[in-house]
């Protein structure tokens, strides 16, 4: 995917908390953002929550959003901290980072 920055594109960073490091979480966000045709990554961080940068258009970041705020059944969502970044990253795909131990 070769993402263009158009006027309704946008790029986010979330913070997901809750359990959502061993239950395949960062695997289900993949999965998502790429039915959703939204570019970035997503990575574990140190302190148990999960980071995501995502880009794509008002519609996709808000369905993307809705959906991994619910998480696959394996894990449970306690809280989402969601930024719009002021620059519109242009990603090739989706994918899983390394983690930041």
């Amino acid at each position: 995917m070769n993402r263009q920055q158009g006027k309704n594109t946008k790029t986010i960073r979330v913070l997901i908390y809750g359990r959502v490091q061993g239950v395949g979480f960062r695997f289900f966000v993949r999965r998502c953002a790429q039915q959703m045709n939204v570019g970035g990554w997503v990575r574990n961080r140190g302190d148990g929550s999960v980071e995501i940068q995502a880009t794509g258009s008002d519609e996709e970041i808000s369905i993307f959003v809705a959906r991994i705020e619910q998480g696959p059944e394996t894990s449970r969502v306690d809280s989402a901290e969601i930024t719009e970044l002021r620059e519109v990253r242009a990603w090739e795909g989706f994918e899983i980072a390394p983690s930041t131990w």
